[in-house]
């Protein structure tokens, strides 16, 4: 099988799983084909499976805003007849399930078709999507896709709540891959913190989304009761806020580490004792997930997708959203009883295990021979 997958290149939830899943298939023997605007994060081209197409957008004075939705279609169109592709699989609604329509469309024009899966991630649904320039077009393209699958059963429920879905849409979730998460090199947690401390974490894109002053306040909150440290991972438009609060508060400024973005996630992450995820909304939490694949508990709000990864009092504890006096109290509770601690830190491996991708992978396997099946008896289309 040869399968076109068109995704974000960036550290984003949806460019990270289309991009494991990709070279999944590779490492199964299937024909792989990416195509985006850059090489993704993560992407191990050496594997001969493996094919990178480059959307390149010419620029021109007369454009204000350069037309890379056409190039990417033209670029799926080239890709898909050069190397006769059996399947294209767009992550995220924008602008790929869009242009992979533009696309069929054109190989119609030569007498050609294939198939479309389009994977809903989140923010495609529950924010860009509904933007009044965007709703209509997300739309259409999600319903003429030929099989559609969202990332949770709250994220499908978002998208039959706010569009007209005429398909079926089938859930299958993220995934890790634990084996990722063993022999590791460990860091030593002396790195970060003293033998007496605990170590708090977050990991994100510091969007406002992610409610990171939140964090600071939980940790704040935390480690009047039970001595702690802080560390955050992750760039973004938040981080004026974070420095703010620095300066706000000078007696934090050594228990509160910055990293940015760092290569060495996992052995961070296996390290500490709680990850805390306040955000407005998450279509499922990949974060909280490799935080468990990590023996790490998890302390976050109940938005979106969350409580069907963070299980309310076996993994960690959820709150309601913008619950910071509950979410702090959550973490002292979990901080200062080390048999809770331990043994929640051993439920949340088993629930990441539930996740794992050599549990998911045959799902998406299954799903594109079914489609590829289904469209093969379908009567050519005007």
């Amino acid at each position: 099988m040869k399968i076109g997958i068109l995704c974000y290149p960036t550290y984003g939830g949806s460019g990270i799983v289309a991009t494991e899943l990709g070279m999944s298939l590779a490492n199964k023997g299937y024909e792989v084909h990416f195509i985006s605007s850059a090489l993704p994060a993560r992407l191990d081209i050496t594997n001969p499976n493996i094919f990178f197409h480059k959307v390149n957008v010419q620029t021109y004075p007369l454009f204000q805003y350069q037309p890379y939705d056409i190039a990417l279609s033209s670029m799926i169109y080239r890709v898909v007849n050069l190397y006769k592709l059996d399947l294209l699989h767009a992550h995220y609604a924008i602008p790929y399930a869009y242009a992979a329509f533009t696309a069929k469309q054109m190989l119609k024009e030569d007498n050609n078709d294939i198939p479309l899966v389009t994977t809903l991630h989140g923010t495609d649904i529950t924010l860009v999507g509904q933007h009044p320039s965007y709703k209509h077009a997300v739309e259409f393209s999600i319903n003429q896709s030929d099989a559609i699958t969202s990332v949770s059963e709250s994220l499908k429920k978002d998208t039959l709540q706010f569009f007209r879905i005429k398909k079926e849409i089938q859930v299958i979730t993220n995934f890790i891959d634990n084996t990722e998460f063993e022999d590791l090199n460990e860091c030593q947690r002396t790195q970060f913190a003293s033998a007496d401390e605990k170590i708090l974490i977050h990991v994100s894109n510091l969007r406002p989304v992610k409610r990171v002053e939140e964090v600071l306040q939980i940790f704040k909150n935390v480690e009047k009761k039970v001595k702690s440290k802080l560390i955050i991972i992750g760039e973004g438009p938040e981080m004026e806020k974070v420095n703010q609060f620095l300066e706000e508060n000078p007696e934090l400024i050594s228990k509160i580490r910055l990293l940015g973005k760092v290569n060495d996630l996992y052995r961070i992450l296996r390290l500490s004792d709680v990850f805390l995820l306040p955000s407005e909304q998450e279509s499922f939490g990949l974060a909280a997930l490799e935080a468990m694949a990590a023996n790490t508990p998890v302390i976050s709000s109940n938005a979106g997708g969350i409580p069907e990864v963070n299980i309310q009092g076996e993994t960690g504890f959820l709150a309601e959203i913008g619950n910071v006096e509950a979410m702090s109290n959550y973490t002292i509770k979990l901080l200062s009883n080390d048999e809770l601690l331990a043994q929640m830190k051993i439920n949340a491996k088993e629930q990441a295990i539930k996740f794992d991708l050599k549990n998911i992978l045959p799902i998406y396997e299954e799903m594109y021979k079914t489609t590829i099946a289904n469209f093969k008896k379908e009567p050519a289309k005007a």
